[in-house]
């Protein structure tokens, strides 16, 4: 008898993203396009119980079985230290992760680097900012926020910022310079350990038509 699997699907760009995938490879996505609030939906005909999640949160229930497997960027990943399988990159949802900082304080930043100074940084990744500053030896005070990043060094609370970017634009935008990358980011689909072996049959399946559409 065929399992049920539970899939984390991100809000956002992210569930569109999602929504045409699986569009391509065939699934029954009529229960997903409906414009409610919904965030268990069941598709009944594919044996598919899709879970609608903050994108932060897609590792933590599947790293914790609420879900089988789930959509999540690398960043994301690598900020949560998720214990989860890495099955398949999507090659979609491309973006980076950049230091950058206002346009005036581009020697003010450089000096505290080179001479070992502390510095401020803003961002909604404080664990991936903590270990860069850590590895490159440099003092860093890492005050998290949760949107609107690029305001910290605008008003002065932060010497610069760690966030995503995919274009660049609205780091532009607000007048700020990129200092550096730290790592780039893309879709990844994961699996929650226990939950690849038991339900290994379904999964691969799954996967193997979310490839023929790659």
């Amino acid at each position: 008898m065929e399992k049920e699997l539970k899939i984390a699907i991100p809000k956002g760009y992210l569930f569109g993203e999602c929504l045409t995938l699986f569009k391509k490879a065939g699934f029954d996505t009529d229960a997903l396009e409906k414009k409610d609030r919904k965030l268990v939906i069941d598709s009944k005909e594919d044996s598919i119980r899709y879970i609608i999640s903050r994108p932060m949160d897609v590792p933590v229930y599947v790293e914790h079985g609420a879900c089988d497997i789930g959509f999540a960027g690398k960043d994301v990943l690598a900020e949560k230290e998720s214990k989860v399988y890495e099955l398949l990159d999507l090659g979609n949802g491309k973006c980076r992760l950049v230091l950058a900082t206002v346009k005036d304080g581009i020697d003010r930043v450089k000096a505290h680097y080179q001479h070992f100074g502390s510095v401020k940084v803003a961002t909604s990744y404080p664990n991936i900012a903590r270990k860069y500053f850590n590895e490159k030896g440099i003092q860093a005070e890492i005050i998290k926020l949760h949107g609107s990043v690029e305001l910290a060094p605008i008003l002065g609370i932060a010497d610069e910022i760690l966030d995503i970017t995919a274009t660049g634009d609205t780091i532009k935008e607000n007048n700020l310079v990129e200092m550096g990358d730290i790592m780039e980011s893309s879709t990844r689909l994961i699996a929650n350990i226990a939950s690849y072996k038991i339900k290994y049959g379904e999964i691969d399946s799954f996967i193997k038509k979310i490839k023929n559409v790659l």
